[in-house]
């Protein structure tokens, strides 16, 4: 739910005049005075335009890689190497940073076999386990549903599959099909497992948020049947099904490989008192990865672009995460390399990772938890304030605004680990759009912020793409809505060049109005992509 505008708190007086043009620290002359605020001129000069021309590089490459822009293949590295091309052009001297991550590529099938043949869509019908010493293997049988709430209560809660007496008449040799709820996933199978399945379908529990695909972690070393996760949609047709016949396949090969994050920071500024803004680079295995998170990565490149040859008080770090989709890899091994002092170097960090949904809302990171999603003390100080600017950004835009789970999610998630400060932007992802949101910021209620999410019609071609839901949308090329990635693009431009003046509002540090040279500090290896760095 969105904060209301007038607050207790409200954006500090000396963030306010930054948004309004006061950015230099100390009395300007005469000729500063009639100069353009920096964080409006550079909004002014990022465009649109040229953040689509990112984007149509980055679908050409997936469309010469197998439609992929993953980590740990070819078409990362031939994004990795589109950045640095360009941020060379840009006046910066990029540095790559390698690291090694287990890659997994994923085999695994569904099939309803009677009494009609569907195939079911990896990643975004159903999803394998990932229980650790959870093994591969196949089944075949008859889906028999085990004490599922159908249809869901209001409130979460269904215990389908936890007690072993759930399954006091399953029929041994059958596929089980459970609801999520309130005990382990581990649980549920292993109970189905000692009545004799041969597999498991754990389908969402069906409440608002509980519908789509999702992950299952524990230790699956005592299983020894195959286990996936369905949609609620995928599992409550089943259960509707007279006597399913389903053929389930968890199949998968991991190995190790290396892969990249590119940082590159500007050549002014001081270097004790670094802004980051990040965005990850690496789409999933199915797609092309155009919204998630090729819009972020365009977004943050066409602004570190038009910023590159600013004069700044403080440096500012743009960076390029590798292997997000993997779980935040490139980014936690980046924070994991810095030393107390190199973490104390860097003021903030703002992230930006999919900021052009479709069917999209202007969400903000909730740096003050006023949504209560994090733990206490999970936010670092300093975070309320970035949020704070972001709210100033669209309030002078009379645009809406809401809070963004603040929890870790994506990239900013190590540096709050650490106790950086961090903010950014979200449009929304497998999120469904309420009826008061789309009163709010238009679109459709009862649609997902971004239909094509992890799959492959996030792209920029229109592929794939359902005609009667992208048909009833405005503004859209391909799955980029190109209002929303214009509005960000600003609101990025304006977030970086504020704090490239002045950071006290966050951490209290004052910088000297007229910083030196800076040098690039990048923790860890750059080895290993020769060819990228020459």
């Amino acid at each position: 739910m969105a904060r209301e505008l007038s607050r207790t708190r409200g954006a500090p007086a000396a963030l306010a005049a930054a948004l309004v043009g006061v950015l230099a620290i100390g009395a300007p002359s005469a000729a500063e005075a009639r100069r353009p605020d920096p964080a409006a001129r550079l909004a002014k000069d990022v465009k649109v335009d040229r953040v689509l021309d990112h984007l149509e590089e980055l679908q050409e490459i997936a469309d010469d890689n197998g439609g992929n822009r993953a980590a740990g293949q070819p078409g990362y590295s031939a994004s990795v190497d589109y950045l640095v091309e360009r941020l060379r052009k840009g006046g910066y001297q990029p540095q790559v940073q390698s690291f090694t991550f287990p890659f997994a590529q994923d085999f695994s099938v569904l099939h309803q076999l009677s009494p009609t043949q569907i195939t079911y869509v990896n990643e975004t019908d159903f999803l394998r386990n990932m229980f650790d010493g959870s093994p591969q293997g196949e089944a075949t049988g008859t889906v028999v549903g085990v004490d599922l709430a159908l249809p869901p209560p209001p409130a979460p809660g269904s215990t389908s599959g936890c007690e072993r007496e759930d399954f006091a008449t399953f029929p041994s040799g059958s596929i089980a099909l459970v609801q999520r709820g309130t005990c382990d996933f581990t649980v549920k199978a292993l109970n189905a497992q000692a009545a004799g399945a041969s597999g498991v379908l754990v389908m969402n529990e069906g409440q608002e948020g509980r519908t789509g695909i999702f992950g299952m972690s524990g230790d699956g070393s005592a299983l020894t049947i195959p286990v996936v996760s369905t949609t609620f949609e995928v599992g409550a047709a089943l259960a509707a099904a007279q006597a399913p016949q389903v053929h389930m396949e968890v199949s998968f090969s991991v190995e190790e490989r290396t892969t990249y994050n590119v940082i590159a920071q500007t050549r002014r500024g001081n270097t004790d008192n670094v802004v980051m803004a990040g965005a990850h680079l690496d789409s999933v295995q199915v797609g092309p990865g155009i919204n998630d998170n090729g819009s972020g990565s365009a977004a943050l490149l066409e602004v570190a672009e038009e910023f590159g040859r600013q004069r700044v008080n403080n440096a500012v770090r743009f960076a390029w995460w590798g292997a997000e989709e993997e779980g935040l890899l490139g980014a936690e091994h980046y924070v994991g390399t810095l030393d107390e002092a190199e973490r104390d170097r860097i003021a903030l960090y703002l992230n930006f990772d999919m900021v052009a949904s479709p069917n999209y809302t202007f969400g903000i990171y909730d740096g003050d938890n006023s949504g209560e999603t994090a733990p206490d003390g999970f936010i670092p100080a300093g975070s309320a304030e970035i949020e704070d600017l972001f709210e100033a950004f669209y309030q002078g835009r009379g645009l809406p605004f809401e809070d963004s789970e603040f929890s870790g999610r994506s990239d900013y998630g190590p540096f709050i680990a650490v106790g950086i400060p961090a903010g950014g932007l979200f449009t929304g992802a497998e999120g469904v759009k309420t009826p008061a949101q789309a009163a709010r910021f238009g679109g459709l209620a009862g649609v997902a912020f971004d239909p094509c999410y992890h799959q492959a019609c996030d792209n920029l071609t229109g592929e794939g793409q359902p005609a009667e839901v992208y048909g009833a949308l405005d503004d859209l090329e391909g799955n980029i809505n190109v209002e929303a990635l214009d509005v960000n693009t600003d609101a990025i431009a304006t977030a970086v060049a504020t704090f490239a003046a002045d950071t006290s509002v966050v951490n209290g540090y004052v910088t000297p109005p007229r910083g030196g040279r800076a040098d690039l500090r990048v923790a860890g290896s750059l080895e290993g992509h020769a060819a990228l760095t020459q």
